[in-house]
């Protein structure tokens, strides 16, 4: 929210009240330089708030009530559900498809609906993006939820399926995992559309720096937070110039990924998206990777499940989808003679381990035969975090951990973005900017984080 619109707010005869609009500004101007602030009963976006909460509730509340079927439909992907509140009516998009992915991506309904319809307020996330949109986190930090226009949402809607298929494909996209699209109506207001989406940068409790990249460089700096402050700046491109993300072994793979999906926003047409990216560092025992070993090949197998389709299967296809009672574990166990590795089935039976082994006495399991292959299994394992049931885009270094993801994806390269395109290079000759078409968006992108990884 800017300034002017503040001013206007504060103008308004429901902020007429000079001491509370003393306090409120204060507030404000406190919560703002932490980058957040809460939105508590004296907020102007309480009501709004509030209103997503209870109608989210409601929503997900239908979802639990009406499982999500086992094959998704077209009628699924065109469904609108209007529910009927005191004082306003929300609609929800394409539900039983939303509810799938989130199946999908391990999470469990009533978990989800009490994050987003706790007793705590939302924060409001003050960003120093261009768009007029409101950004808002739940109490718990793990969701975000964000207005959208009609054309953005009905952008993410009429591409859902092949945005599934995508995730479906590659387990481990970049891509904000999207988890709901919803529509506001108040009497005698504007209608609000909003998404809800997972929080790439969680848990942030470690956290050291947050970056915006966008691959260039007009606008795309940011005064760093005072030094000692807890002040929460997400920094930009040139903020990280002579600074390289080190992810050794993890760095072919990352490369990949962003190559595959920014050739898939390419197909789509669409520009401007960001890649964001935050570290915090690895505790001592993270760093000797040697010694769970065991439990990255385990929550390899379980976060991986080729095969199935957005259509038609009911099971987990996206990574962390791990059951949270499973009586099956997969254990490596690596010859120190020939270094190499077999995966071994193990069963939890009365509350002990047995090893399923062949008559010889070999136990049963696949083999891992070349180091090609164990480095990939390595690899699948090392991106998932450990202690938490999101399934995060995370990459762990040597030293630090990375949390990664591509957002904003819904701007199109159509007829005002291209005449945007021709003012900027009259208004930045020589120089770098957002605004060019989609394959050269993609590709400048690429070579960004090909520049700045090592």
């Amino acid at each position: 929210m800017s300034d002017g619109e503040m001013e206007a707010s504060e103008a308004a005869p429901h902020h007429s009240h000079t001491p509370k609009r003393r306090l409120w500004r204060g507030l404000r101007q406190q919560w703002k330089l932490l980058g957040l602030f809460e939105v508590d009963p004296r907020h102007e976006f309480y009501g709004f708030t509030c209103m997503m909460k209870e109608g989210l509730s409601a929503a997900v509340q239908n979802t639990i009530d009406n499982p999500v079927p086992d094959e998704l439909s077209e009628e699924d992907f065109d469904m609108e559900v209007t529910q009927i509140h005191e004082g306003f009516r929300m609609e929800t998009y394409a539900g039983p498809v939303f509810a799938w992915l989130r199946r999908c991506l391990g999470m469990d309904e009533r978990e989800y609906q009490r994050s987003l319809a706790s007793h705590g307020c939302y924060l409001q996330f003050i960003s120093n993006s261009k768009s007029k949109a409101d950004f808002f986190l739940t109490n718990d930090k793990r969701f975000f939820l964000k207005t959208q226009s009609k054309r953005e949402v009905n952008f993410l809607l009429s591409n859902l399926r092949i945005y599934l298929e995508h995730l479906e494909k590659y387990p481990h996209s970049l891509l904000v995992k999207f988890l709901g699209v919803h529509r506001l109506k108040i009497p005698r207001q504007k209608l609000k559309y909003f998404i809800v989406m997972q929080s790439v940068f969680y848990p942030d409790e470690r956290i050291q720096a947050r970056y915006d990249f966008k691959g260039c460089e007009v606008s795309r700096w940011t005064d760093p937070a005072p030094e000692g402050s807890q002040v929460i700046v997400v920094l930009k491109d040139l903020n990280f110039e002579g600074k390289q993300i080190v992810l050794d072994q993890q760095r072919s793979w990352f490369l990949r990924q962003v190559d595959i999906d920014t050739s898939f926003l390419q197909r789509l047409n669409v520009l401007d998206y960001s890649l964001l990216l935050a570290h915090q560092p690895l505790h001592q025992d993270e760093r000797q990777q040697g010694l769970s070993f065991a439990t990255l090949v385990m929550r390899t197998a379980k976060s991986m499940n080729v095969g199935s389709s957005p259509s038609q299967s009911s099971h987990a296809s996206v990574p962390g989808a791990v059951p949270e009672e499973d009586s099956t574990l997969l254990v490596a166990q690596l010859d120190r003679q020939t270094d190499r590795c077999r995966v071994v089935e193990t069963r939890l039976i009365d509350g002990r381990d047995l090893q399923s082994e062949s008559p010889g006495g070999q136990a049963l399991g696949a083999e891992v035969g070349t180091d090609s292959e164990l480095e990939e299994i390595w690899a699948q394992n090392r991106r998932l975090l450990p202690g938490t049931k999101n399934p995060l885009h995370v990459i762990d270094g040597p030293e630090l951990r990375y949390f990664v993801g591509i957002i904003d994806i819904f701007t199109v390269y159509g007829f005002r973005k291209k005449l945007e395109h021709l003012w900027k290079r009259l208004r930045y000759p020589g120089r770098t900017f957002s605004t060019v078409s989609p394959p050269a968006y993609a590709c400048r992108l690429r070579q960004w984080v090909q520049g700045h990884t090592q």
